[in-house]
């Protein structure tokens, strides 16, 4: 069985600290034609259950609970009967959007989500929220990194939860010491590499976004 990686944009609005935004989400599919897992439920349940197809849902996997990476979870999960996977460091941002529905499962740094072949280890890399998290997989040479690292610099820290030193510390510590071939796939936008990324880190926190 092949491991292969899906992406799935799905559109929507982001809200937080009373102002919205119109956005595109990456929604990943990860696993074999048998089964997946599903990482940042965005926006649509339905085309992502659809994407998912017949195979079997083993876990949705949040990098982090800003609403637009988890406002479809509850009801995939219901569609499929997967379960929901947070760090609970986020859990206050999940209750925005979701009062009356906890996560099922807690994220935890170090931990190895295995499925379809695929060996998901956790990595915490708080900043852009407290409980963000990036997944690695050093078989797929790949690194699923929500918002926290994108093609051109650290996710947004301008708002409620989020705080830049950290972000920068999370990235460099957690992030850029990835083998420089490793292929990031973000949770918004275009696919980069560490290595073309690394170079970048002093001209940030020049910068300071």
């Amino acid at each position: 069985m092949t491991v292969r990686i899906e992406r799935l944009v799905t559109s929507g609005q982001f809200t937080l600290d009373g102002g919205t935004w119109d956005v595109d989400n990456n929604v990943w599919i990860v696993g074999d034609e048998r089964e997946v897992i599903v990482i940042d439920a965005a926006h649509d349940a339905k085309a992502i259950a659809d994407a998912v197809d017949d195979r079997r849902l083993i876990a949705i996997v949040c990098t982090h609970a800003h609403n637009d990476h988890v406002n479809a979870a509850p009801a995939l999960a219901e569609l499929t009967g997967a379960t929901v996977w947070l760090h609970p460091d986020d859990l206050p941002l999940w209750r925005q959007t979701h009062p009356d529905r906890d996560p099922d499962r807690h994220l935890q740094d170090g931990q190895v989500i295995e499925a379809a072949g695929t060996d998901l280890t956790v990595l915490h890399t708080p900043g852009h929220a407290p409980g963000a998290v990036c997944l690695y997989d050093p078989g797929l040479g790949t690194v699923f990194t929500g918002d926290t690292l994108f093609q051109g610099g650290p996710g947004a820290t301008g708002r409620s939860y989020s705080h830049f030193p950290t972000i920068i510390e999370s990235i460099r510590d957690r992030l850029l010491t990835l083998p420089p071939e490793t292929k990031v796939l973000t949770g918004h936008g275009d696919a980069t590499t560490i290595g073309a990324e690394a170079p970048h880190l002093e001209e940030w926190i020049r910068r300071g976004h």
